[in-house]
């Protein structure tokens, strides 16, 4: 805080109100929507004069005194405008790079070229600057502003600024995620010269991955986003107000300061107006502030008192007049979040958040923007999900991104650090009073927001050691006694991921999701047979506040090589030509497409599982996907079924998303989904019913159905009340499923009200024959690639050989790790965690797979013969083979990979299967006797011819 007098008198008195104390009092101070802006304010909005200062000589050289150079026009980014270093191997970024081989990888050369640098890690800024840049132009300070009170608003500053006037300081500010306020006192009407310092390196350690700083997301740019303005008001004005909003009885209290400059009047009272009525407050001065207070209650049945949610967000207006005129114009909702051993519970009924990340990532323009067009359809795409629910992933968005949420409803988590691998919070650290600091600013600025409901410091805190941890927790612990105290509006925790603390008003824990880190091919959807009822009930029913799954999912789809046209703006997706060239090297480049649609039906099948166990949880808080957009950094995380732009990719819509993940969500809990003939059917239902309201007459129906269409089996329950919320509803049925061949069938379940469907969902399941076939004569069967098999095929048989993982070449170097699901985030980031692939990619008309039903892609059945088996290394064989089914490897490798190969061998002719043949599943049982029949038609010829020295290769030998 600095204060100064103006020789001159035309600068009374200057304030950073960016350093405001910590204090049990909360508000809004300017902002788009809710508070109006000044009666006068001009636009500074230009072409600036700029100068680069990376040695920092310009304070010493006294550059605010003097007429910078260069030009720049901002609002803007150096980045935006290419101005800085080219990138190149040794581009110091901020964030962590966990997979260095790029650096000295020999296929990598040549993206280590000067002036031809392609980085895997991230998307690329066509130059990047780090350091102080200095942003200078001449104001007009017109004559009807005399004697009045001047703020400099800079919506969106990157990182730290300082500002100066004429020659004269103004001070500092280190806010990431509000807005810099620098109060110029009453500033002498005429032309001034205003210079602001712009510093983008690391103010302070808050953690180089967190998403307010790290080149993994926005990029750590340099510049001034969003509006630049002089505000001019009364010289007596408000300057914060509290909205507190009591929902149970519609109890509203509105609390106010008010400041003046030296020697102006001091109005004694204020006029609030909410909902058709004023209230009138006395305003009590002492020295240059000024407080008030107003209660009033409101009648539950007047429509000012309607309630805020995601179905009715309905906000309402207020109006704080000074009587001598200065005014402050807000908005509210009226809204009460509890959480407890049942869950959290939203203006009395029950709610479950479903909710996604929101990382920071804009590509065109390489910062989140500061218009409330974008953030509107960020909102709805959202919505169109299923989802009620976003987490700003340690940052804090812009306003118009709280404005469009409280006026869609979405639920808000706010964060403000990534304080880990860096650094540490608790042990006294800059980053522990940053927090503190920044905390209050956000409060300060978007408060009164009903849409941020939940609330904690930043992402998944790190202690170091065990000392460390100890120190982390206790910290956490104060802040968030701290915080509960200062603001009840919202619910706060410890942190995302951890630790569960008993402050806590909630955990955001990664514990109930069916993969976690380090799992690998442990995990439930890679070690167990597919069923829908495993829940986490267990868990949840020894926690004593509600607990939402952290950063759910991450499950990738390959890359969209055509994605990139879209990058227009100066982050380039050059990642993906490097993955473009690695298709090219191994003469898959034409199946890009393919790999993406297939991956990515995979990829919707992972999270309708993930996100249908959560929602059978009875109590569980809910859940926050990683994500449902792409994730540009950390090696490229391909994690959404929206790209970076927030547009579908083709594999799946919001309309399918949301019958496994929306307000009204049928659930079936099913023991298995294979079947042989005559087998029952046997599943409960339950209904995950987070609406406005209970169904009061559901009609509930099923059915199962071939792929056909044809009805295998169908029932109905009693007509019933279904509540709010998820408990069970003991609702069972069992039908025999009969079928003369293999089929695929789906359950379907619909639910009506008067004969209007409200929601349905289905799942897939397999019927096969009760008696396998016996194996066809004429084919032999073989577990190894031997001398007897040559032999056999030297003679010119027919052989079926299957073979273990243990018997399958792999890479010595980024060997391939099998598994049925897609990868887990990336392996860049993760240390090759399998599994490195993404399902299979096959042509379900192919005569081999004729009794087989399947679709090009992994569904639920391949997971049988997948958890047992080995990807088969086509780059053995000779180039041109085409496998009957493909394995598809990881973008960053692409290696071209079967999983059933068909070749002749002199001859002979054989089918290589990278997984045994004794299985006894009924699914890896119908797949052989599929292959066998295919062999012993006329139509298996294949085309491949390899020689006995290269079919051994594919075991190793």
């Amino acid at each position: 805080m600095n204060d100064a007098s103006n020789a001159g008198g035309g600068i009374a008195r200057r304030r950073l109100i960016q350093s405001l104390a910590a204090a049990p009092f909360l508000g809004v101070a300017g902002g788009a929507a809710m508070a109006a802006q000044p009666a006068q304010a001009h636009d500074l909005a230009a072409v600036w004069r700029r100068a680069l200062d990376p040695d920092d000589k310009g304070e010493a050289a006294r550059w605010y005194a003097t007429e910078l150079a260069d030009k720049l026009p901002l609002p803007g980014t150096l980045e935006q405008h290419r101005i800085g270093h080219p990138v190149a191997i040794d581009t110091p970024w901020t964030g962590d790079i966990n997979d260095k081989g790029w650096f000295t990888a020999t296929e990598d050369a040549p993206y280590r070229v000067a002036g031809q640098v392609k980085v895997p890690f991230f998307l690329q800024p066509d130059s990047w600057y780090r350091g102080a840049a200095w942003y200078q132009r001449d104001i007009d300070i017109p004559t009807d502003w005399r004697g009045k009170r001047i703020e400099l608003f800079l919506e969106r500053a990157h990182w730290e600024t300082r500002v100066w006037i004429d020659d004269l300081p103004f001070g500092r500010s280190e806010a990431l995620h509000v807005p810099h306020r620098y109060d110029l006192g009453a500033l002498a009407p005429g032309r001034h010269r205003l210079t602001i310092r712009v510093d983008n390196r690391m103010i302070v350690d808050i953690g180089h991955n967190g998403h307010g700083v790290t080149d993994h997301t926005q990029g750590n740019w340099n510049g001034i986003a969003g509006r630049i303005e002089l505000r001019a008001s009364e010289a007596a004005w408000i300057d914060r107000i509290d909205i507190l909003p009591r929902f149970a009885d519609r109890t509203l209290v509105v609390r106010g300061i008010a400041r003046r400059l030296e020697n102006a009047p001091s109005p004694r009272q204020a006029d609030l107006r909410v909902g058709g009525r004023t209230v009138r407050m006395p305003v009590t001065w002492q020295g240059k502030e000024g407080r008030f207070e107003a209660r009033l209650q409101i009648h539950p049945e007047d429509p000012a008192a309607r309630p805020w949610d995601e179905f009715d967000p309905v906000l309402h207006d207020v109006t704080v007049r000074l009587a001598n005129g200065a005014d402050w114009q807000g908005r509210f909702g009226w809204r009460d979040l509890v959480g407890g051993p049942d869950g959290f519970r939203l203006n009395g009924r029950p709610i479950m958040f479903r909710g996604a990340l929101d990382c920071s990532i804009f590509p065109l323009t390489g910062h989140p923007p500061t218009e409330i067009a974008p953030w509107r359809r960020i909102m709805r795409r959202i919505k169109d999900y299923g989802l009620n629910h976003i987490r700003f992933h340690s940052y804090c968005p812009p306003q118009a991104a709280l404005d469009a949420a409280d006026e869609a409803g979405v639920y808000v988590q706010v964060e403000m650090v990534w304080a880990n691998q860096s650094t540490v919070i608790g042990s006294g650290k800059p980053v522990d009073a940053w927090v503190h600091a920044e905390t209050d600013r956000i409060l300060a600025e978007h408060g009164n927001h009903p849409c941020i409901v939940l609330m904690t410091h930043g992402n998944e805190p790190g202690g170091g050691d065990r000392a460390g941890e100890a120190r982390r927790d206790a910290w956490l612990a104060d802040y968030v006694r701290k915080y509960r105290g200062i603001d009840p509006r919202r619910l706060w925790t410890s942190g995302s991921g951890w630790p569960q603390l008993p402050e806590n008003q909630f955990h955001v824990t990664p514990d109930p999701r069916i993969q976690a880190w380090g799992e690998e091919l442990k995990s439930r959807i890679n070690a167990k047979p597919p069923e829908t009822r495993t829940d986490y009930a267990d868990y949840i029913g020894k926690r004593a506040v509600p607990v939402i799954s952290h950063e759910m999912g991450q499950w990738c789809v390959y890359p969209n090589l055509e994605e990139r046209r879209k990058y227009t703006g100066h982050l380039k997706a050059r990642n993906f030509d490097i993955f473009e060239d690695r298709l090219r090297a191994s003469g898959l480049h034409d199946l890009a497409p393919e790999f993406h649609h297939a991956s990515g039906r995979l990829q919707v099948m992972c999270y309708k599982e993930d996100i249908e166990s959560a929602l059978r949880t009875h109590r569980m808080g809910g859940f926050q996907l990683l994500g449902l957009q792409d994730f540009s950094g950390q090696g490229t995380a391909l994690v959404g079924v929206v790209d970076p732009f927030w547009d579908d990719k083709g594999y799946v819509t919001g309309e399918e998303y949301r019958r496994f993940c929306g307000a009204v969500v049928p659930l079936a809990r099913l023991p298995r989904r294979v079947f042989r003939s005559e087998e029952q059917l046997e599943f409960s239902l339950d209904i995950a019913n987070f609406s406005a309201a209970p169904i009061q007459a559901a009609q509930i129906a099923w059915r199962v159905e071939d792929a056909g269409g044809r009805r295998i089996a169908e029932g109905s329950f009693a007509e019933q009340r279904v509540p709010n919320g998820n408990a069970p509803l003991s609702l069972t049925a069992r039908a025999p499923l009969t079928t003369t061949r293999a089929t695929a069938a789906r359950l379907i379940v619909t639910v009506r009200e008067n004969g209007r469907p409200i929601a349905e969902n289905d799942w897939d399941l397999w019927i096969y024959p009760s008696a396998t076939p016996a194996p066809s004569a004429g084919i032999s069967r073989a577990d190894r690639i031997d001398e007897a098999v040559l032999a056999r095929l030297d003679r010119g048989e027919r052989v079926l050989i299957g073979l273990s993982p243990d018997r399958i070449a792999n890479y010595p170097e980024r060997p391939v790790k099998l598994g049925f699901s897609s990868i887990f985030w990336s392996t860049l980031w993760t240390n090759q965690q399998a599994p490195t692939t993404l399902g299979v990619y096959c042509d379900p008309k192919h005569p081999a797979l004729a009794d087989f039903p399947t679709e090009a892609h992994s569904n639920w059945q391949w997971w049988y013969p997948m958890h047992r088996a080995g990807a088969l290394r086509l780059d053995l064989l000779p180039a041109g083979v085409e496998p009957i089914v493909r394995v598809i490897d990881d973008w960053f490798t692409a290696r071209p990979l079967g999983l059933i190969v068909e070749v002749a061998v002199g001859k002979g002719r054989a089918i290589v299967c990278g997984f045994g043949l004794d299985a006894e599943d009924p699914v890896s049982r119908q797949l052989v006797a599929s292959l066998e029949a295919y062999m012993a038609s006329g139509a298996f010829r294949p085309e491949a011819q390899v020689t006995p020295r290269q079919l051994r290769a594919l075991s190793g030998a």
